[in-house]
């Protein structure tokens, strides 16, 4: 099972910009905000699993 963990570098408009925190060299994957959960900021640490996203605390 893939897992990976984020953390929302940028949001602009209808889209958030997320840094692997694994490999910070990698370009920020961008994805759109409708599938993140509603809660996200800037900072904010997102683990992705089995197609969804969600925060880790």
């Amino acid at each position: 099972m893939f897992s990976c963990t984020y953390v929302v570098e940028r949001i602009d408009g209808d889209y958030a910009y997320l840094r692997d925190i694994d490999e910070p060299d990698k370009e920020p994957v961008f994805v759109a905000r409708a599938l993140l959960p509603l809660e996200i900021m800037e900072g904010t640490k997102l683990r992705y699993e089995m197609l969804q996203y969600e925060i880790v605390y």
